[in-house]
């Protein structure tokens, strides 16, 4: 019996958009899953979640495409487009590249990264924010820094934290203490690399809100944080220009062992 998917809806965004002529014209020609990703240089079940909007194709793959079906650069020109055009799913695709990335560096100036925080650091951060849902927000917060972690060595951590992250007493100073332990267990991990970038370092580029960049098997993509949201971020050109922000940060941070000692110089003030 055939696999009978839900339609997508081509007016939510530009990515359905490009998912529903994919398999328009994939069908129109006659061209099964596995023929298709044959040409494009993918598995079947890639194909599948392309075109059901759950994975996203490549440059590479849009131009065989368009050369295959006679289409110019139509395909090309949508993934453009859905590249630049805010997309309303763009948290589920997030989560989606956390679960395939092989690393993943960030910074953030504001608070401890999601997975880095202990479960009552989340709550506090969520009770202070404009959900009304604060136990069902907690809840999904924490199921995704669980998953996170399962990876084990298999995924890379970095993280730039600015010093003012360490000074707000997120929860008070209880859940700061047990925060300030956690980040040092999880910084003495082989896999985790933890830096502090400290108030004697002056002004930087991170002063513009969080960046995130996940090394994915084929290539990187970016995500940049906001308030009232954030912006997943695609195209090759944009994504090497918030690594090199990102690097320029690093520049400004200690090392491993001072970003240590900083913690834990805040750790005594939260005693």
């Amino acid at each position: 019996m055939p696999i009978v998917r839900e339609p997508l809806d081509p007016k939510i965004s530009m990515w359905h958009f490009l998912a529903v002529l994919m398999r328009f014209w994939r069908e129109k020609t006659g061209l099964s899953l596995t023929q298709c990703g044959e040409i494009i240089g993918a598995a079947r079940s890639t194909v599948s979640n392309m075109e059901a909007g759950r994975r996203r194709p490549s440059d590479d793959q849009v131009r065989l495409l368009d050369r295959t079906y006679g289409t110019g650069i139509l395909f090309q020109v949508l993934l453009w487009f859905a590249r630049m055009a805010h997309d309303p799913d763009w948290g589920r695709q997030v989560d989606q590249y956390e679960k395939e990335a092989l690393s993943i560096k960030t910074y953030h100036g504001q608070v401890v990264p999601l997975a880095l925080q202990t479960d009552d650091y989340t709550h506090a951060c969520i009770k202070a924010s404009k959900f009304k849902d604060v136990e069902g927000i907690t809840a999904l917060r924490l199921a995704k820094k669980q998953a996170y972690w399962e990876k084990e060595e298999e995924l890379l951590t970095w993280t730039l934290i600015d010093e003012a992250v360490l000074a707000r007493p997120v929860g008070g100073k209880q859940v700061m203490r047990k925060q300030l332990e956690h980040l040092l267990e999880k910084a003495a991990l082989p896999h985790v690399s933890l830096r502090v970038v400290p108030f004697s370092s002056g002004e930087h580029v991170g002063v513009d809100g969080s960046v995130q960049i996940l090394t994915l098997e084929d290539r990187d993509v970016a995500y940049s944080g906001a308030q009232n949201g954030g912006r997943l971020i695609e195209t090759p050109r944009e994504v090497r220009e918030l690594s090199h922000i990102l690097d320029r940060i690093g520049v400004k941070a200690a090392s491993e062992e001072a970003s240590r000692q900083i913690i834990e110089r805040y750790l005594e003030t939260y005693s």
